[in-house]
């Protein structure tokens, strides 16, 4: 055994040291981008070259046009719109999150608990959104931004508190007997064996949530809200045959799902730059 841990000290782990340069970089994200880039120019041009109407399919640069245009207009307003969407998204990813969390370490630890909020759980998850949305904005309030924030919750917590379940349940034996044979408390167990576990399941959850919160708001905006909101300038903009502003809407939520994504991605690689799916990734 000591032999066997010599050996590996005295070898550099495969990734030790090293960073892929600027051109691997490139390399990686170039086929993504000219792909991108690719679709835009491919729909720029069959829009204008079958000329379809605005209300089938606008030209990117038209809706690009009317992002700018209608980035602080008064009848829809982009701006402060994305702003309160963000801000329930955000309110209800906190919300399930935290919920998720509290649920998954209860019912990892105890029996009596998961017996209890497990059939809630699947239960809270079996809903439909659309179906789940007035019930919440009769409770809290059409023009709420509650309400949405809740919808949220609820979207993100069934991802959250099933990952961090499984990812404290499902630890390597060896490791908790180890634990158990110098004497180590559950509370040390959980410390030291089941959480570092569960942190890639969490953050698994999280690129899942991120995306979920933004759906579950601009859903719940649809069956009321204030007027400036994503879901209503989208319902609006719609309605006044103005699609030009209803694709504005959906591109600045795409970017912001992304931008929720990435900045997971972020605290993922700052948390647990240890684990297997990010050294196989920095290769």
């Amino acid at each position: 055994m000591s032999a066997a841990v010599g050996g590996l000290r005295g070898r550099p782990l495969p990734s030790a040291g090293r960073r892929p340069g600027w051109r691997a970089r490139v390399g990686y994200y170039l086929p993504a981008i000219v792909v991108f880039v690719g679709v835009i120019a491919l729909w720029e041009y069959t829009v204008g070259a079958l000329a379809l109407k605005a209300f089938i399919l606008p030209k990117p640069s038209a809706i690009v046009t009317a992002l700018q245009v209608n980035w602080m207009s008064e009848r829809f307003a982009l701006e402060p719109s994305l702003r309160a969407t963000l801000l329930e998204a955000i309110v209800g990813l906190a919300l399930g999150t935290i919920a998720g969390v509290i649920v998954a370490f209860a019912t990892s630890r105890w029996v009596t608990a998961r017996s209890v909020l497990l059939p809630i759980a699947i239960a809270a998850n079996a809903i439909p959104i659309i179906a789940f949305a007035p019930l919440v904005n009769t409770w809290f309030g059409i023009l709420a931004w509650q309400s949405k924030a809740i919808m949220a919750a609820v979207l993100v917590f069934f991802p959250v508190m099933a990952n961090v379940t499984r990812g404290l349940v499902q630890v390597e034996p060896a490791a908790v007997e180890l634990m158990r044979s110098y004497a180590a408390s559950e509370w040390t167990i959980l410390r030291k064996v089941r959480i570092p576990n569960a942190l890639p399941f969490f953050f698994t959850a999280m690129k899942i949530a991120t995306t979920l919160s933004l759906i579950g708001a601009i859903v719940g905006e649809y069956f009321g809200g204030a007027s400036y909101v994503l879901g209503r300038i989208i319902v609006q903009s719609a309605s006044a045959l103005r699609f030009d502003i209803t694709w504005a809407a959906i591109l600045l939520a795409a970017a912001a799902g992304i931008a929720f994504y990435l900045a997971t991605v972020a605290v993922e690689r700052l948390v647990i730059p240890w684990h297997a799916s990010l050294r196989s990734s920095e290769r």
